[in-house]
């Protein structure tokens, strides 16, 4: 089969990379340097931090992400404040900035040639409207899974074909390691692999032997990061964080999970029209290709639906597909209009979205206000509730492994961490931490676990300051003897 399309040449210009840079930075630059973009890129980066120092995730520090994700955070978790917090998200930046030129490429061997630059600009707009402005896990592992798409989609008869089928599933294997969420998608890049063997040899042999190659390389990151706790005699550390856990988490409350999937599916839906939209709209290009891209937008979709409670970053690695396939409506002329003033609406969406979250959540000012009302210690600090950024910022110790409040405090993780949270907050308690940091009630919040955090603090502390973050107010409490 010939080789991808020419026609204007987009894909080896270099002004296609240009322009999904200068979107991507206009994209983000009102959020760059925020240390307190989202919760979960707070924990990362925390315990990156915690990890510089020698602490080791799942033991000293729990959680149930895959240490891939943790080793990413490394590097900027190694510099002080602010310089990791703009090292993590650079890189999250250059990430989604390669992501949306592998898109443009994906679209062009596609046949959508005119719709291939609006198809990655779109990737470089949406994430702003789900909460994936910063460095959120998808953001990262995007990038290993649309290589790993670009190396199984060629002719199927092209040299190498085994060579570069196993490393693409080796970089499913590294996407596995920052979001265990991906195997769906995994799985059915392994498949899609084993349909080509079979189309080329016509042999159960090959397939069989090819099959096992494919599993080895998508799991040899894990299993490498399960020998080392093994060595470290860690295993079951390991196992219950990474594998167990998450089974036993409870569901969040009907009526938050109906609006998490509201949300998606607002967001999303014009996304995927226009993905359905495009679908008659290739130029040139190989069919195979497009029904790839098409099979692989509806495994996306079914992974996310699988995983509750929906958070809209949640929705992230659609975006890849999607925008792909969406690709294809921007080539049709009576659909190239819609598609542009539908990107408009979303750069501006998004813009809105990013300042009305950072109003609702605060700053990094508020932030340093905060820690300064917490103060540098001596003692060590638990934060029942509110930012995980205050362990690194302030330079105190914990009281927990526990660091994430969630795994104490909220419903959701009642018998999920392998611990039982009033016991766990019982043995905070007796270490007698010198500051307890605490934001208001919440939703999903265990009202009891609240009552017998107070139930200490009243004897025992004194409330020493109310700082301002976003729209909270975080009380901070010192022991008084």
């Amino acid at each position: 089969m010939p080789g991808p399309p020419t026609l204007p040449a987009v894909d080896r210009h270099w002004r296609t990379l240009a322009l999904l840079a200068l979107v991507a930075l206009a994209a983000r630059a009102a959020s760059f340097g925020d240390p307190v973009i989202h919760v979960d890129e707070e924990f990362y980066l925390t315990m990156a931090s915690a990890m510089g120092h020698g602490a080791l995730p799942f033991v000293d520090i729990w959680d149930r992400k895959p240490i891939g994700l943790f080793l990413l955070y490394l590097p900027a978790g190694a510099l002080p404040l602010p310089c990791s917090v703009l090292v993590y998200q650079a890189m999250a930046l250059a990430s989604l900035i390669a992501t949306a030129w592998l898109i443009v490429q994906l679209a062009i061997r596609a046949g959508w040639v005119r719709g291939a630059v609006p198809g990655g600009v779109a990737y470089a707009l949406w994430p702003d409207l789900l909460n994936g402005v910063g460095g959120q896990a998808p953001i990262f592992y995007n990038l290993p899974m649309v290589a790993a798409a670009w190396l199984i989609i060629p002719a199927e008869a092209r040299p190498r074909r085994r060579a570069m089928g196993v490393a693409a599933m080796l970089l499913v294997g590294v996407s596995l390691q920052i979001k265990y969420s991906v195997v769906f998608e995994g799985v059915f890049f392994g498949l899609w692999l084993l349909g080509q063997e079979w189309r080329t040899t016509r042999s159960i042999a090959a397939v069989v032997g090819y099959g096992g190659l494919l599993i080895v390389a998508a799991l040899a990151p894990t299993l490498a990061a399960l020998a080392v706790y093994a060595a470290l005699g860690q295993t079951d550390a390991f196992v219950y964080a990474n594998f167990l856990s998450v089974l036993h988490r409870n569901p969040d409350p009907g009526p938050e999970m109906l609006r998490n999937i509201g949300t998606l599916l607002l967001i999303l839906s014009p996304l995927l029209a226009m993905a359905a939209g495009g679908r008659g709209g290739a130029e040139v290009g190989n069919a195979r290709v497009r029904q790839f891209l098409a099979i692989w937008l509806c495994v996306a979709i079914m992974g996310v639906a699988l995983f509750p409670p929906w958070f809209d970053h949640y929705g992230l690695p659609i975006l890849v597909p999607g925008t792909a396939c969406a690709a294809g409506f921007f080539v049709q002329a009576r659909h190239r209009r819609i598609g542009i003033a539908v990107l408009l609406l979303v750069a501006i969406g998004g813009q809105a979205t990013v300042l009305v979250n950072r109003a609702n959540r605060g700053d990094g000012a508020q932030l340093s206000a905060l820690a300064r009302a917490v103060g540098s210690g001596p003692g060590c600090l638990y934060v029942y509730s509110g930012s995980t950024m205050l362990y690194p910022v302030t330079g105190r110790c914990r009281v927990s492994r526990y660091v994430v409040p969630a795994h104490i405090n909220r419903a959701r993780e009642s018998g999920a961490t392998g611990i039982d949270q009033a016991a766990e907050l019982r043995r905070i308690l007796e270490r007698q931490p010198a500051v307890i940091v605490m934001r208001p009630p919440f939703r999903g919040e265990r009202p009891d676990i609240r009552a017998l955090l107070l139930g200490d603090i009243r004897p025992h502390y004194r409330l020493s300051a109310i700082r301002p973050m976003g729209r909270e107010r975080i009380a901070i409490y010192k022991r008084t003897g």
